[in-house]
């Protein structure tokens, strides 16, 4: 039977019922580039935009109060639907126990936000972190440009996230550069969360730092051989939109062995050991 679209209550319920064994891991978009990944026991919560904006395209599927199963909270950048002044605080005051890794850059604004010091963990590229039994590797990410800090380092970051024998890449926001796919070959991806909204001029001008477009996500995905490919960072705000079924259908007709995923916020997608997004589960 085929997984279902679930938000609030429901939602959380099917995350804690969801049993990932050796190998195996879940993974639920909460839209824009937000997602939940468990994989054994741990939840993590990755760039969780729940904050409710008349901006929004779609509404957040939870309310951040309600996030009482968060083990890590890894967040990109310091924009608001990436570091989400509504969502930490929200988040930490539910779920006690999470801990929160950012890049340094942001250090001092997470703090703004009320996040204990104990809890949180500044990191920047190449670094790694070893928490709860994930390891956490940030790769630089280039959001129109480095930005680079001298003393502070990269204040946009993608991380790698390997745990319970899979292994997640969530790419924050960022353009292609020169030594992104060697730094990520060194790993084997089970699941790609890849930005396809592009970037131009008239964006630009308003402010709206570019990413890839979708044949540069797909490239990536392409040569890296990611397990399941997954677009995001499409259908959230007017104006910063593009097609995800660009995507998939570019991936299909360049890289026919690669597996796609575009589907509903909310709907539980399996990967790992077991394979992930069967037919059922809106796979492309």
């Amino acid at each position: 039977m085929a997984d279902v679209a679930r938000s609030g209550q429901a939602l959380l319920d099917e995350i804690a019922v969801t049993e990932c064994g050796p190998g195996q891991g879940a993974f639920w978009w909460l839209g824009q580039h937000s997602f939940i990944v468990k994989a054994g026991e741990t939840v993590i919560y990755l760039d969780p935009y729940l904050a409710p904006s008349a901006a929004r395209q779609t509404p957040p599927l939870l309310a951040p109060e309600a996030v009482t199963n968060a083990d890590l909270v890894l967040c990109t950048h310091d924009h608001s639907d990436h570091i989400d002044p509504v969502a930490l605080p929200g988040i930490a005051a539910a779920s006690p126990r999470a801990r929160f890794v950012t890049p340094r850059a942001a250090a001092e604004r997470v703090r703004a936000l009320g996040i204990p010091a104990e809890r949180h963990h500044g990191v920047s590229a190449p670094e790694s972190i070893d928490l709860g039994g994930a390891r956490v590797t940030a790769v630089r990410a280039k959001h129109e440009f480095f930005d680079e800090d001298a003393k502070l380092g990269f204040p946009y970051l993608g991380y790698v996230i390997e745990l319970n024998g899979v292994t997640v890449y969530h790419a924050g926001d960022t353009l292609i550069y020169d030594g992104l796919l060697t730094t990520l070959q060194r790993f084997r991806i089970d699941v790609a969360f890849l930005p396809i909204n592009g970037r131009d001029a008239e964006r630009y001008r308003r402010h709206i730092l570019g990413n890839m477009t979708y044949q540069e996500a797909v490239d990536l995905a392409g040569e890296l051989e990611v397990g399941l490919a997954v677009p995001a960072h499409y259908a959230m705000f007017p104006g910063n939109m593009e097609d995800p079924r660009k995507f998939t259908d570019y991936l299909a007709a360049k890289f026919p062995d690669r597996r796609s995923w575009v589907g509903p916020a909310g709907r539980r997608v399996r990967f790992g050991a077991e394979g992930s997004a069967s037919p059922e589960q809106g796979s492309a």
